[in-house]
């Protein structure tokens, strides 16, 4: 026996409350005529920011500072008064048979069905158990998202020293978050050569609040019961091992996204990212179903994902209004080593630019001024040198005016990197 669901008919769909999602609804609601509904698993809309309790966020969108928890109140509190209709604790579980939404809540079972659907659901970090790390399973071990949850929103204690696997972004947001709960770092590793934060944050990080950092190294063992005790950490360069006493572990970066709404509509994804393959205009390969943020690039900052939100936005409008249908005509983008990914993955013909005319990539090898290459057909037609270094550990950007000397029909361009 089937049990009875609540069918709802919104204009638009979104799906993730976070930067991405917000920012879609805050530029949709006031434009179409009907409802913008946005749904969100859990019990406070905003995303990872409302628990980062940090400056650095709102630079590229909003053109200022804001703390985590400031930024996800004001994108939350800019989606409402735009008439967007925020549904939280609302988890999307599957596909109706006829491309609705099935979406279970505390009041109940739903069924959203609406004309444009936005998967803005975001990505997570690896935990110890998918990176494969032996040793005891004792507590005290957490990924970043983990950590924050614990510490901001539930306000609980942790250890007294930690080591941090990671030297991203999100590993020196790992940091402040341990300072809060006084916690201290003892160390943090990496396995690249070089950290792979900017040095704006490393650099104070490692001098202000003291971190030291083993590059080219890694955790081969976690020791201890119940609890933390120690890390056995590996020189990569010498094979030398040695343990490092600590009551907490933080495994950080490695992001995967969210992609299983993606997967089970069966819409193409990249192998490179393992979400789904979308054009500039952030369509996906179903009519109707458009994709933002970090589930397509992860992972990137939450102003970057937020202007991925006003990106699609503007494509979900000319969906609606049966304007500027996808071309057929197109060019795939196909990232070559070092590059390990780059999206979006396709261009059409007439179709607006990425958003901020970027497109997004992650190398596995740090070149400090690449020359980025775009070949077709074995013919180069267009390169560039840039000022900024590829770095493992963080997004690099690549001008999509690269891409304007290429052919459709005439293969799929190729991305890579020279010194």
């Amino acid at each position: 026996m089937s049990t009875a669901r609540t069918r709802l008919t919104p204009k638009v769909a979104i799906v993730g409350a976070g930067p991405a999602g917000l920012r879609a609804a805050q530029e949709l609601a006031p434009a179409v005529s009907g409802e913008v509904l946005v749904l969100d698993r859990e019990q406070q809309a905003g995303g990872i920011p409302r628990h980062c309790d940090h400056p650095g966020f709102g630079i590229r969108d909003l053109h200022r500072f804001h703390s985590g928890p400031n930024y996800a109140r004001h994108m939350v509190d800019s989606a409402e008064r735009a008439g967007a209709v925020i549904r939280t604790g609302s988890m999307v579980t599957g596909w109706s048979s006829d491309g609705g939404l099935e979406v279970t809540t505390p009041e109940g079972l739903l069924e959203v069905h609406a004309e444009a659907i936005v998967l803005a659901t975001g990505a997570r970090e690896r935990p110890r158990t998918a990176r494969m790390v032996p040793g005891d399973r004792p507590d005290g071990v957490y990924t970043t998202g983990q950590l924050q949850n614990l510490v901001h929103l539930h306000h609980q204690k942790v250890g007294g020293k930690a080591v941090i696997v990671g030297s991203e972004l999100v590993s020196w947001s790992a940091v402040l978050t341990l300072r809060d709960a006084g916690c201290d770092t003892v160390l943090m590793t990496s396995e690249h050569p070089k950290v792979e934060a900017y040095a704006l944050f490393s650099v104070p990080g490692r001098l202000g609040l003291r971190v030291p950092v083993r590059t080219r190294s890694k955790i081969t063992r976690i020791i201890g019961k119940p609890r933390v005790e120690a890390v056995e950490i590996e020189d990569l360069g010498t094979g030398r091992r040695d343990a490092v006493p600590c009551d907490t572990v933080v495994f950080t970066g490695d992001w995967i996204p969210d992609n299983e709404l993606f997967r089970a509509a069966g819409l193409e994804l990249d192998p490179g990212t393992l979400g789904p393959v979308v054009d500039t205009e952030l369509r996906t390969d179903r009519p109707g179903v458009f994709a933002a943020g970090n589930v397509l690039h992860p992972v990137d900052t939450a102003d970057i994902a937020a202007l991925d939100g006003e990106q699609v936005a503007a494509s979900v409008l000319d969906h609606l209004r049966g304007e500027r249908r996808p071309s057929e005509k197109s060019i795939r983008i196909i990232a070559d080593e070092p590059l390990r990914w780059i999206s979006p993955a396709v261009r059409r013909v007439g179709d607006r630019r990425p958003a901020r005319n970027r497109l997004l990539a992650w190398v596995d090898e740090y070149i400090a001024f690449p020359r980025v290459v775009a070949t077709q057909n074995g013919q180069v037609v267009a390169e560039k040198r840039l000022a900024w270094p590829a770095a493992p550990g963080r997004v690099f950007r690549i001008p999509a005016d690269l891409l304007d000397a290429a052919r459709p029909g005439e293969g799929d361009v190729h991305i890579s990197l020279r010194r």
